[in-house]
Formats: structure tokens, C-alpha cells, sequence
């Protein structure tokens, strides 16, 4: 499992992500999230929905992984999008997310 997905892990069980897609849409919403992945895998319409309110709220939007291990880093089976709420495993994350490129 690589960085990212370990902090993912590491903020889920500190309780600072909501996953999947009416829990991250309702965070974002309410301007909790403070980053939201999506899978690679999730429909072109649900990235473009996450892509669009992200944008619309500034809160930074990647689209990385598979449903498989964003599900495994949240203790699912599967998961198609995530948010994170903590500003400090968002900035952490974001740093990987653009360093990895």
C-alpha cells in the first residue's frame, strides 16, 4: 500500500474522512472537506459532478487509485470517492498527490 493511501487510512481512523458519494457530497456542501478524492475508475459523470462543485467551493479535487484501495483505505470493500476533513491530512496528502506526478 503506498503513502497516500496509508494517510488516508491514518485519517480515517482519526475520523477525519467521509466516503462515498452523498457523505463527500454533503461534506463538500457544507465546506467540511478539505480534499476530495475520486476514484480513476468512478463514472465519467460522477467525476465531472465532484470536479464541478470542488471547483465551484475551491476545495482541491483529484482523481486517483481504484474503488478497490480507496475502499481498503477507508476499511471498505470499495470506495468511488472520499473526502477528507482535517487540514492537515489534506495538505499532507495534496503534497504526495503532487509530488507523485
Amino acid at each position: 500500500m503506498n503513502k497516500i493511501f496509508s494517510m488516508v487510512g491514518l485519517a480515517t481512523r482519526a475520523g477525519k474522512t467521509v466516503a462515498g458519494e452523498f457523505s463527500v457530497e454533503k461534506a463538500v456542501r457544507e465546506q467540511k472537506a478539505k480534499l476530495v478524492i475520486v476514484s480513476q475508475k468512478a463514472s465519467e459523470n460522477t467525476k465531472k459532478l465532484f470536479a464541478n462543485k470542488c471547483a465551484y467551493y475551491k476545495i482541491p479535487f483529484y482523481v486517483y487509485g481504484s474503488r478497490e484501495e480507496l475502499g481498503k483505505a477507508t476499511g471498505n470493500k470499495e470506495r468511488v470517492s472520499i473526502a477528507i476533513l482535517d487540514p492537515g491530512f489534506s495538505e499532507s496528502i495534496i503534497s504526495m498527490l503532487t509530488n507523485k506526478k
